[in-house]
């Protein structure tokens, strides 16, 4: 497989690049102006938008935030994993988690967290391959 490398979206038309990856996991998203518009209001909340590169394209992403609470301390929560549906089953994923863990790391982070839906069991089966705990079940209500 040829290397991976790893970048950080900063600008616009960076993040705007990553609309159609980004897409396949959130199919709400509209369009990739909407969208970088809306990854840099986030980054006013501690948002990263990281995209994981194989050669010259981008086959992955990973949008995270640095957090602190009772529970966990200091820990780096993803918002975002996904990896493009053309580039599965190549080890992409556990390499941009270990990517992530390595942040964690450096930032002094005691945890690595993230939620998954209760039906994907195929992401499901990826965290805990990826040594994963569930340690507790995520709940939302509209206001």
């Amino acid at each position: 497989m040829d290397s991976l490398s790893f970048k950080h979206m900063e600008s616009l038309e960076e993040i705007k690049s990553c609309f159609i990856i980004m897409k396949q996991l959130r199919s709400h998203l509209i369009d990739a102006e909407t969208f970088g518009l809306q990854i840099l209001h986030q980054r006013e909340s501690s948002y990263h938008l990281l995209a994981a590169y194989k050669n010259e394209d981008i086959v992955g992403l990973a949008g995270y935030r640095y957090l602190e609470n009772l529970l966990y301390g200091r820990f780096l929560y993803v918002d975002d994993l996904i990896v493009s549906s053309d580039a599965r089953n190549l080890g992409l994923g556990e390499k941009i988690i270990s990517f992530l863990r390595e942040e964690a790391q450096s930032m002094s982070c005691a945890h690595l967290v993230l939620d998954t839906g209760m039906g994907n069991a195929l992401a499901q089966r990826f965290y805990f391959r990826n040594d994963f705990l569930p340690k507790g079940i995520h709940f939302s209500q509209e206001i």
